[in-house]
């Protein structure tokens, strides 16, 4: 373990991971000093709950290295051109994050890491894997990205956990360079966060770091070939595996789907000959094909750490996912209404609209730089009709005129509170029993909400207000 006593560490962020590095290292004999951009009523509430703990705080001035630093921990949100880093670098101060922290504060005997990153599906397949691990009795946790800081976690000792399902960004991931985990899966990779990261290979480069030194298994996405790029360009251990993961039926190690049901043909005896039954599709809820896809993924890790089968199953039959993940609200009038929320992006509203047949799709927000054609294209046979909301509407708009013209588009210039209530109506108006009002953005939701689980709950408020009126 790393010696902190008398160290000089500037963190940067009063955010939740910047306040768990803070008090970890100040604990461990650091002199921390903690900066901030911000000076309003929350960060000074924050500073005042950090100066009993000897930690100093500036407020108002993220730009300028304090004095005598010799490390800086920043926030994973902290874009590497911010002034403070370019201010290190010039100092020749390292800067690392929040993982990196923890990886370093590990002891000798700290349980494993089995590490997930990916565009989409992070935090669902992270607490599928949890799931299984703990059927299998083992003693776990769903930490990282996944909302509880992993320095909180390891802090807890060497022997409070057997091994650890960790969620990862690519913001964490780009700034851990010594992390080496166990095992490690990138789920899949579409454009995201390309204001961060530069570019689209940076992007992939800092997913691709996951992989550095695994131990074991590499798990990638058959379906997405740049995630198999990245394990063929990864330097990993001696005796570590690719593991593949399909829809299909599976190749020797690989795991995949034959007839229902999800099979192992990479964690068994003979490869070439035997498959391992693990669970049914029908054990994944909600079974849609790309939650098929996370689950094969956490049991692929599960498998990587020995997990048995029947775990496996066990677990997944246990698991619930978080709300507004593919989440049915209710059925009103033999219409199925479904709030997906979480689908901020096109590659996660991509995945959401190829699991129902006949959509009435509620879309719009904040673009973030965003094209819709390949979305809207790909997407045209299943729409019944488009009910748009939000700033960046009238991109969807355009897009919906050029590859799907003869979908029905109700165009919603409003962003009150009963904005949602509207749109809900307006699905229910296109749509006909047995169809599905699928409400997945494609777009982020500051426009109009305080987030993602505001968006959601104002969906399934609505969908309940016309039940109650039905």
């Amino acid at each position: 373990m790393t010696s902190w006593q008398g160290r000089n560490v500037t963190v940067a962020g009063l955010g939740v991971s910047g306040l768990s590095a803070a008090r970890a290292l100040a604990g461990l004999g650091a002199v921390v000093t903690v900066v901030d951009g911000g000076d309003g009523d929350a960060q000074r509430t924050r500073a005042a709950e950090l100066a009993g703990t000897g930690i100093s705080v500036r407020l108002g001035d993220a730009e300028t290295l304090p004095e005598g630093t010799d490390l800086v921990v920043t926030s994973p949100g902290w874009k590497p051109s911010s002034p403070l880093f370019t201010a290190a670098a010039e100092a020749g101060v390292d800067v690392v994050g929040d993982v990196e922290i923890a990886w370093r504060l590990r002891g000798p005997d700290a349980a494993p890491w089995l590490a997930i990153t990916g565009t989409n599906g992070k935090t669902t397949t992270t607490q599928m894997l949890a799931s299984i691990l703990a059927a299998a009795g083992l003693r776990t946790a769903a930490v990282g990205n996944i909302g509880t800081p992993i320095v909180d976690v390891v802090l807890e000792g060497d022997d409070a956990y057997d091994v650890l399902a960790v969620e990862l960004s690519s913001y964490q991931l780009h700034w851990a360079p010594s992390l080496r985990a166990h095992s490690a899966a990138v789920l899949n990779l579409a454009p995201d966060h390309l204001d961060w990261h530069g570019s689209m290979e940076a992007y992939a480069a800092d997913k691709g770091r996951i992989y550095e030194g695994n131990q074991v298994a590499c798990v990638y996405n058959v379906a997405d070939k740049a995630t198999e790029d990245l394990v063929r360009e990864a330097d990993v251990e001696e005796g570590c595996r690719a593991i593949g993961f399909t829809l299909a039926a599976p190749a020797p190690s690989q795991l995949g789907v034959v007839d229902g049901i999800l099979v192992d043909r990479a964690f068994v005896p003979d490869r070439q000959k035997q498959a391992q039954e693990l669970a049914e599709v029908a054990d994944v809820r909600p079974p849609a094909p790309h939650n098929i896809a996370n689950a094969l993924a956490a049991a692929g890790l599960a498998r990587a750490y020995g997990v048995p089968a029947t775990a496996v199953r066990e677990g997944l039959r246990a698991f619930r996912p978080d709300a507004h993940r593919i989440e049915h609200v209710a059925d009103v009038d033999g219409v199925a209404y479904i709030d997906d929320s979480k689908a901020t992006n096109t590659h996660a509203t991509q995945a959401s609209l190829a699991a129902y047949e006949s959509i009435v799709w509620i879309a719009g927000g904040l673009a973030k730089g965003a094209t819709f054609d390949e979305l809207v294209a790909g997407a045209a046979g299943r729409l019944r009709g488009v009910v748009l909301i939000g700033a960046d509407r009238a991109l969807i708009r355009e897009a919906l005129a050029r590859h799907a013209p003869e979908v029905p588009v109700v165009d919603l210039d409003r962003t009150d509170t009963g904005a949602m209530s509207e749109a809900v109506r307006q699905a229910a108006r296109l749509a006909r029993p047995g169809d599905t009002v699928l409400m997945a953005p494609a777009c982020a939701s500051m426009d109009m909400f305080t987030n993602y689980n505001k968006r959601g709950d104002a969906f399934a408020a609505a969908v309940r207000e016309l039940g109650a009126s039905a």
